[in-house]
This record gives C-alpha cells, sequence and structure tokens, in this order.
C-alpha cells in the first residue's frame, strides 16, 4: 500500500480548515463515469512544474485539473507503463514512478529515465519507495530491505541485527535521520549507528501499511488495525482516539493546519483537536478504500480511491443549510453579536440562534411563527421587526431571554415592521411597511409620513451618517433627515433607481445605496459611481457589506459580487474588476433575498449572507496575495493541424495558415475560474483581455520570427508575474522572400522604364514631326514673303528712287517723296529682319560666335562703338533649336545694347563648359530703368520675349543695370540641353534628348 507525504513548495497556502464540518468542504470526484480512465486510484503527486500526477491500477496520468493525460501520450516509450504502484517526489522536485516487478522510473526535467530496469528474478521486485533527507530515493527489494540511489548510483544498505527475509511493504525516513523500515508480519524496525532496532511494542498490529514522519523526529504509523505514534522514544496509541483504532489504515498525511488525515479500507478520517469526524456522509457499505492521499501545493487535498479520484478543498465561503441544522435554506435578516451568536430568521417564519453550529429556535417574546423583517443589535440587545408582531426588544442577560413588544397600542405607526435602526443616541427607527417611520425616544413614538416629506411610506432600510443624519430608503427615493427638515433624492438627482432597497454607512463619509437598477454612492450630498456601470452592478441590489481591506461584498439578485471600494468611487472600475462567487466558490445559492440587513459584517470581520439557499459566511482574509500563483505551461504549438516538437526550434513552413496554442494554468482549486492574458510579440500591440479559454488562434501571420506570451491568474484572481512564452519562425515562401521582391521591384521598373521610354521616344517623334511640319511651314511663308510682299516693296521702292531723281530740287513734292522713301526702307529692313526670325539662321552650328560677330553690320550701326566679341572653350556642336533660340536671345540683347544704351563699348562673352553653355553681354552704357528692368517697356516685347525663349529652353536668364555701370545679360544653359554630342563623343541620354524635344515643342508653340 502506498502512503503519501505532503509536498515542499515556496508559495503559502491555506489548508482545509479544520473549524469546518466534513459536509462543508467542497467535494469534487472523478471516476470512469465523468472521465478519469485509470481504475483504483494507488498513488498521487505533485511534480515542482505543478502538475498533479496519478499512479492507478491502468497506467499513469497527468491531470491539469481539467483533463487527463496518460504518459504515454506525453512519451511513446511508456507504453509498458500500464500499472502504477506508487508515485514519490524526491527532494529535487523529481517524481519517482514504482511498477510491478524491479521497474522504477524517475521523471526529471520534464523525461522520463529509466533507474531500476526489470529483471527476471522474484528477489529484485521494488516493494516500497521513500524519499531521502539528503537528496535520491530509499528503495527496498524482497532480497535488499533498504537501498538509496543518489547522484546516478544505487547502493546496498546493510544493518547489523536485521532479521533475514523481511518483506518491506513502507518505508521513511524521519527529520533525526532515522530509517525506518514496516513490514508485512514483523513489525517495525529503524536504524540507528548501522544497527537496526526492532519496534514493536506499542503497535497494534504487525503489518506496517504506511508511515508518515512529521516533525522533530516523530511519526504516524498506519497499520492493519488502527493508527499509532512514535513520540521520538516509543511507539504509543495511547493519545489516539478510539475511532482511529481497529481501522486498516491504508494512507495518511497532515496537513498546513495539522489536521491529520487517514485514508482507511472503509473512508477517510479527519484527526485534530476537536476529535475524529469521518468524511463519507454514505453508508457504511458504500465507502471506498482510500489508498492515496495528498496536499497540493494550494491546500486542497486529493483522495485516491477504489472509484477513483476526490478532491476536498476549502471554499471561500461556509455555507449552513438544511444540512447542518437550520429549519430552511431560505433565510432573512441575520445579526451576529459581540458573543458570536447569529440571529437567524428564515423566510418562513420564526427566529432561531446559532452558536458553534449548535442551533435553536427562540419561543420566547411571543414570536413563534412569525416572519421576522429586520434584525439590529447593541451589545445585548436585539430589536425585531416582525410582519405581524410590531417592534420587539429582546435582552440577552445572564443567559436568560427577556423581551418586550411594541404595536399600534403603544403608538406604533403600523405592525408590521420592515426595517429597525438603532442610532448612536439611542433612538430606534421602526420602518413599517406602508405606514411610513416611527421613531421611539425615551418610550415615545413619533411617525413620519410622506405628510411630513417622506417619499414613500414604504421604508426598505435605514442608516445613519457620521453628521447625525438619518437616511431612509423608500420606493419612491432616498430620504435625508436633519434637524427636523427632510431632503428626497431620486433618479434626477443621479440615483439609478427611485426604488432604493438598502442603505450602508461607508468609511470617509460614503453612503452606499443599493437600487432596484444597481448599486450607486453618496458622498458630500452628490451621487457618485463610475459611467457606465459594469453589467453585473446593475442588477437589483439586496445587501453589502464592507471588509477592512477596502473591499464591498454585494449581494444582487443573481449574484455574489466583491468589488475595491476606490476604484467605485473613483470611476475606474470595469467589468473584469468585479469578482463574481459561484457555487464552486462554496456557496450553495448565489441569488440574494430581499430583506433588510440581510449581509452583515460580525466582530471578526466575517461577512455573513441570506441567500436563496442558507446562510454562507465569507472569512475576507483568505482572500490575499499570499495564495498559490497558478502556474503556466505552453502545451502545445500546432500549424493547421499538424504539432511541433517543442524541445526544438519552431519552424512553420510558409503554407501553414491556422496557428493555434495550447496552454494550461495549474490552478487547482477551481480550475474553470483561471483566467489567462497572451500576447504575439511581433504581431500584438498589447495583451489580450483576460480569457477562460485554454487556446489562442492565430491566422495568416506574416513570415518572420514571432514569441508567444501567455499569464495566467489563479481562482483569487491572483496574476503569475511569471509568464511562458515560445518562440518560433514562420518560413517565408519564395514569393515572400527579399530576393523575390527585389526582383519583383526592380522587374517593375524595368517595365515602367521601357514603357517610359517607348512613350517618350513616341512623344518625341510626334514632336519632331511637327517640329518639322512648322519648320517647313515657316520656311515657306518666309519665301512666300520674300518672293511676294518684300519684292514688290523692293520694287516699289526702285520705282520710287527713280522718280524722285526726276523731281527737281525746288519741287514741294520732293522731301514727301523723300521721306515716303525712307519710310519704305525703314519697312524693307524690319521685313528682312521678320525673315531672319523666321527662317532657321543657316549658319554651321559652330559659328555662334561668327553669327554674333556680324550684327553690328546687320544693324548699320553708323557711330563708333566698341564691339567685340569673346570665346572661353572649345565650341561644340548645338542643338539646332537651342542655337536659334539662343542666337535670338543674344542677337535681341545686342540690338538693345547697340540701340538704346548710349554705350561706347559692347562686348559678347561665349563660354562652352562640360556642365553648361554662357553667354555674357555687357556693355557701359546708361542702364536700365528698374521699371522697365522688372516689366519691360510699355508696347515693346523684347526683355519678356527674351525671357520667355530662356525658359521654354530650360535656361536660366539673368540681369542687372546700373545707371553708372552699365547693363549685363548672362543667359546661363545645361549642358545637356544644349550641346548635341555630350564629352567623350557619347550622345545625349534619353532625358536630355526628351527635355530638348519637349523644350522645341513649347518653343514652338509660343
Amino acid at each position: 500500500m502506498a502512503a503519501l507525504t505532503i509536498l515542499g513548495f515556496a508559495h503559502p497556502a491555506c489548508a482545509l480548515d479544520p473549524d469546518r464540518a466534513m459536509s462543508q468542504y467542497i467535494r469534487d470526484g472523478w471516476n470512469p463515469e465523468n472521465g478519469f480512465p485509470g481504475g483504483q486510484v494507488n498513488a498521487i503527486a505533485q511534480t515542482g512544474d505543478g502538475y498533479l500526477w496519478i499512479g492507478a491500477e491502468k497506467g499513469l496520468f497527468r491531470f491539469d485539473g481539467r483533463n487527463f493525460l496518460d504518459a504515454e501520450q506525453l512519451n511513446p516509450a511508456l507504453s509498458h507503463v500500464n500499472h502504477v504502484l506508487g508515485l514519490k517526489t524526491d527532494v529535487d522536485g523529481d517524481m519517482w514512478i514504482r511498477l510491478p516487478g524491479a521497474g522504477v522510473l524517475r521523471y526529471h526535467d520534464g523525461k522520463f529515465e529509466t533507474v531500476i530496469s526489470g529483471i527476471a528474478t522474484p528477489s529484485s521486485n521494488v516493494t516500497a519507495m521513500s524519499r531521502a533527507n539528503k537528496g535520491g530515493m530509499l528503495l527496498s527489494t524482497l532480497l535488499h530491505p533498504v537501498l538509496r540511489y543518489r547522484n546516478g548510483k544505487l547502493e546496498v544498505l546493510e544493518f547489523r541485527n536485521l532479521p533475514s527475509n523481511l518483506l518491506v511493504f513502507s518505508l521513511a525516513e524521519t527529520s533525526d535521520g532515522k530509517i525506518w523500515m514496516g513490514t508485512r508480519d514483523n513489525g517495525l524496525f529503524y536504524v540507528e549507528n548501522g544497527q537496526a532496532v526492532a519496534a514493536t511494542e506499542g503497535l497494534p498490529d504487525k503489518k506496517i501499511n504506511c508511515l508518515l514522519p512529521v516533525k522533530d523526529g516523530k511519526m504516524w504509523i498506519g497499520t492493519d488495525n488502527g493508527v499509532a505514534q512514535w513520540d521520538g522514544t516509543r511507539i504509543s496509541a495511547s493519545n489516539v482516539p478510539p475511532p482511529l483504532s481497529h481501522v486498516q489504515v491504508l494512507s495518511l498525511v497532515q496537513d498546513r493546519d495539522s489536521n491529520l488525515w487517514v485514508g482507511t479500507a472503509r473512508g477517510l478520517l479527519r484527526f485534530n483537536s476537536q476529535g475524529v469526524v469521518l468524511s463519507d456522509v454514505h453508508s457504511q457499505e458504500s465507502r471506498e478504500a482510500v489508498a492515496a492521499l495528498l496536499e497540493d501545493r494550494e491546500g486542497n487535498l486529493w483522495v485516491g480511491n477504489t472509484d477513483g479520484l476526490e478532491r476536498l478543498r476549502d471554499g471561500l465561503f461556509m455555507t449552513y443549510s438544511t444540512a447542518q441544522g437550520l429549519p430552511s435554506d431560505r433565510s432573512g435578516p441575520i445579526y451576529v453579536d459581540s458573543d458570536d451568536r447569529a440571529w437567524i430568521a428564515p423566510s418562513s417564519g420564526g427566529l432561531y440562534s446559532m452558536r458553534s453550529e449548535k442551533i435553536g429556535q427562540v419561543k420566547t417574546a411571543g414570536i413563534g411563527d412569525d416572519i421576522v423583517y429586520s434584525i439590529v443589535g447593541n451589545k445585548d440587545d436585539l430589536w425585531i421587526g416582525r410582519q405581524r408582531g410590531g417592534l420587539t426588544h429582546l435582552r440577552v442577560q445572564g443567559g436568560i431571554l427577556t423581551s418586550e413588544t411594541y404595536t399600534t397600542e403603544r403608538g406604533l405607526a403600523q405592525n408590521s415592521v420592515y426595517s429597525v435602526y438603532e442610532s448612536a443616541d439611542g433612538t430606534v427607527w421602526a420602518g413599517t411597511l406602508s405606514g411610513g417611520v416611527s421613531r421611539l425616544n425615551n418610550g415615545r413614538f413619533t411617525t413620519y409620513t410622506t405628510a411630513e416629506g417622506l417619499a414613500s411610506n414604504t421604508v426598505t432600510s435605514i442608516a445613519e451618517s457620521s453628521d447625525g443624519t438619518m437616511w431612509f430608503a423608500t420606493p419612491g427615493g432616498l430620504n435625508a433627515f436633519i434637524d427636523g427638515h427632510w431632503r428626497t433624492y431620486a433618479v434626477k438627482d443621479g440615483l439609478p433607481s427611485d426604488d432604493v432597497i438598502c442603505l450602508l454607512p461607508g468609511a470617509g463619509g460614503v453612503l452606499w445605496i443599493g437600487t432596484a437598477n444597481g448599486l450607486a454612492a453618496m458622498r458630500g450630498n452628490q451621487i457618485i459611481g463610475p459611467h457606465p456601470v459594469p453589467e453585473s452592478l446593475r442588477d437589483p441590489i439586496f445587501g453589502f457589506a464592507q471588509d477592512s481591506g477596502g473591499a464591498l461584498w454585494i449581494a444582487t439578485s443573481n449574484h455574489v459580487l466583491r468589488i475595491i471600494r476606490d476604484q467605485f468611487l473613483h470611476g475606474a472600475i470595469h467589468e473584469e474588476d468585479v469578482h463574481e462567487y459561484r457555487l464552486a466558490d462554496g456557496l450553495q445559492g448565489d441569488e440574494g433575498v430581499r430583506r433588510d440587513r440581510s449581509v452583515v459584517t460580525d466582530r471578526h470581520g466575517r461577512i455573513w449572507f441570506s441567500l436563496n439557499r442558507g446562510i454562507s459566511v465569507a472569512d475576507p482574509s483568505r482572500v490575499s496575495n499570499d495564495s498559490a500563483a497558478a502556474i503556466v505551461h505552453i502545451e502545445a504549438v500546432s500549424a493547421d493541424g499538424n504539432p511541433f516538437n517543442m524541445q526544438d526550434p519552431v519552424r512553420i513552413p510558409a503554407s501553414q495558415q491556422r496557428i493555434v496554442f495550447d496552454y494550461v494554468g495549474l490552478s487547482f482549486a477551481i480550475p474553470d475560474s483561471v483566467r489567462y492574458r497572451y500576447r504575439l510579440d511581433g504581431f500584438d500591440h498589447e495583451w489580450s483581455q483576460p480569457v477562460a479559454a485554454r487556446q489562442a488562434v492565430y491566422t495568416n501571420l506574416n513570415p518572420g520570427p514571432y514569441r508567444f506570451r501567455v499569464i495566467a491568474a489563479n481562482s483569487y484572481g491572483q496574476w503569475n508575474s511569471s509568464e511562458a512564452t515560445q518562440s518560433f519562425k514562420i518560413q517565408p515562401a519564395f514569393w515572400q522572400t527579399w530576393w523575390f521582391e527585389y526582383s519583383c521591384v526592380l522587374a517593375l521598373v524595368c517595365v515602367v522604364w521601357i514603357f517610359y521610354q517607348l512613350r517618350m521616344r513616341q512623344m518625341a517623334h510626334s514632336m519632331n514631326v511637327r517640329f518639322e511640319e512648322r519648320l517647313a511651314e515657316r520656311m515657306r511663308i518666309a519665301q512666300e514673303l520674300h518672293d511676294t510682299l518684300l519684292q514688290g516693296l523692293l520694287s516699289a521702292s526702285m520705282q520710287l528712287h527713280v522718280a524722285v531723281d526726276k523731281v527737281s530740287e525746288n519741287s514741294p513734292a520732293k522731301p514727301l517723296l523723300s521721306r515716303v522713301l525712307q519710310l519704305m526702307g525703314q519697312v524693307i529692313e524690319e521685313g528682312r529682319d521678320a525673315l531672319r526670325g523666321l527662317r532657321s539662321s543657316g549658319r554651321d552650328a559652330l559659328n555662334l560666335e561668327q553669327a554674333f560677330s556680324h550684327v553690328p553690320q546687320e544693324l548699320a550701326i553708323q557711330k563708333e562703338i566698341a564691339y567685340r566679341v569673346i570665346l572661353d572653350g572649345s565650341p561644340r556642336a548645338l542643338h539646332p533649336v537651342i542655337r536659334d533660340e539662343v542666337y535670338r536671345i543674344g542677337r535681341e540683347a545686342l540690338v538693345n545694347a547697340f540701340r538704346h544704351s548710349q554705350a561706347s563699348s559692347i562686348e559678347i562673352e561665349l563660354q562652352y563648359t562640360a556642365s553648361h553653355l554662357q553667354i555674357l553681354i555687357r556693355d557701359d552704357g546708361c542702364g536700365i530703368d528698374p521699371q522697365v528692368l522688372r516689366s519691360g517697356r510699355e508696347g515693346h516685347f523684347g526683355l519678356p520675349g527674351m525671357r520667355e525663349r530662356a525658359e521654354g529652353i530650360g535656361a536660366k536668364l539673368k540681369l542687372w543695370s546700373r545707371s553708372t555701370a552699365g547693363t549685363e545679360v548672362e543667359l546661363i544653359v545645361p549642358g545637356k540641353v544644349a550641346y548635341l554630342h555630350q564629352p567623350g563623343n557619347r550622345r545625349p541620354g534619353w532625358f536630355s534628348r526628351l527635355k530638348t524635344q519637349s523644350q522645341k515643342f513649347r518653343s514652338e508653340q509660343k
């Protein structure tokens, strides 16, 4: 038989409350009908990673609180593990597994390894195991009573005076270093100074089934005939109560609160200072043999029996119901006095008191079966509001209960008293069902109704704030009464509902208000609360109480809740901040009852709830951050249903679309209350909202590295700061690789470039065709003008010359004809200039210098002006269009200088460089008026025309002029635009060609 002792964990946790009745523990069971596949349980262990392991007649199983996993699913090599006899954990947290025969496995760092393999000799069969204090494991075989396995070596321990052929059933090492051997037929032996000593005196039986070392070298001994104890010097059964005698003991464990749990062939027993209690409430015939016991790191007790697995745990709430002697599961108001006596009024009627779990009915005061609506007390005084009997005053003195009742005959407004309150000055207020509120002071009643300012004559709750204001809850609103004046608060003032049900004065001058539409609070005559209010706080509020830790406990029509007071008052509370308690927390019902003072606090700070199924008591001190945090694990990673080995780097192919992470938070108290938050680094920007699901799914992730992270909160909402992580990488498809993307970009650029080139060539060709057509048209027009108009003018001029010569000098017509002849000469000259403008310059591309040198002769300048043309650099071939435009701009500048500047010196400089063509024209004349320089002379288009031509070919034109320094005109044409061939005999680039053609087209348009 196997006996398991408590595991050592660093996290504090609460053991099972020894003051509770066995029926008040929460019991959950797993058997073949609800998912446990193992059959009879022989051993239970919990490893350092938090998992629970079950050794059973059908194999080894890992349990996470919800699912059982066969060890073969973890490691296919364990297919031979189909029966487990024992499980033990050593001081290093490794688990040892005893199999039939000589097989022993060790679970270390998540892997199973064989320590002792099966040998085909019966003498090598392992019969017992126990942890060694200094590490490793103690083992017993049929041949060797004690072996020690440590640091990879198996050592046979030899002892003097040890009888031969001992069949050891149980092993243990006490805190003082003694090794104990419990045998099948020879009793108990221990080893001291290398010598075996028999310890049979005081044993109730010589068959030792289990040993449980405790502190100070002591030990509990389980036999086939009861329990005994080694007290450090001897074995004794004198302090063992009779229920632990004469029972077959199969397993033992002692919890953190020193409860001794005894697994017997007929069920489970609990032994503590209050005595021995049998846990099984079923009949004697239905009790199962308990072969394995374990207290886990959270204080839950696990029981292995012939039918499967069972868990006993404390709920936060301890519930009293008809099972503990209450007359009804549905109660009304509650009051707990200074002697820890609870006064309870069932909804069916009557008044009861409960103390030390002893319940009795109050039969004095004529209450009988009258329904009690409200109970309030102060020290030994109780005031009772009754349905039909008015207001009753109970006084407990020396164990004697006396009473006095007030009815309408003595001035009470109505005999149906729904709420009662005793104020700080001793005044008793009685709120009636429909008659208003009566104030009892010095034996006399004063009644207030709607006529005096009360919102309704039905008063459901009464309270007093620290400044002496009396508050009254009514279906018509909330009333304040101070210094004889009444004030009503309603929905228009911020209440969730006019139907106010209950009131509670709180710390800091806050008045808590429960209405039919949820919770509100008042501070400084102002109603406050969050916006929006969480959904769970919008139910009708039937009662509330505040603990010393700043939490508010609430009973609604459908829930039992806990919130943080300041979060509500500061408007910072959300749905996830509202902690809801359910049946798994120890409640038998979660619906509040609509009675005054149905939720109260006793002098120990415990909260009492009257609910639809019993009275439940919560100890807020058990809600703390000291509870064991959930241990979170990522159990599996799969993509499109294909699992990955998480021991190796996870590489997910590009074709996988749906990636699933399975994880678990190990908290065995209430596994279904565990909540998770997760995030995927590389995709998520923040943590997810808390969820109950144990699986996260991501789809269509981009290639690259990721890290999945998950944390968990235990049953009490405490989040674990340690997170589980899993890194992985999604491989890119070939079309997602960088080289493919760059190739696509390059191909796209090439396609665009080719298309652009083709388009530009098409545009250039079109422009060239149009330019040639226009140029030919200009030449035709020039030729026509020359052959017709200009020739006609010349002929007319020649005829006029003949006529003028024949007219005498004294004739009055001669001056007139001479003037006409002069004007015709000017017209002919201007016509020649126009023809030159229509025609291309016609000069060689390299003779721009020569063209400019002929300008004075073309202008027939009579005045002596110094004129020179300066050439800097080697002349280059220019594009015809650019050459013509440059010439026209330069010629216009020279014409202006010769005709208008009154200069004595004019020069033009042509500079050829690789980057540009520069033309500089300077004179030392009178300069140009600034206004003319900016906008040109009215009626003249020389300067604007120069600027337009320069802009048309992409050149820069700059003009400087001063009255005393003359004028300078600078024209700069980029080389890539101007030159027909770039340096190195390289043809112009496509951009230059395009730009030239475009400029030519624009120039021609103008």
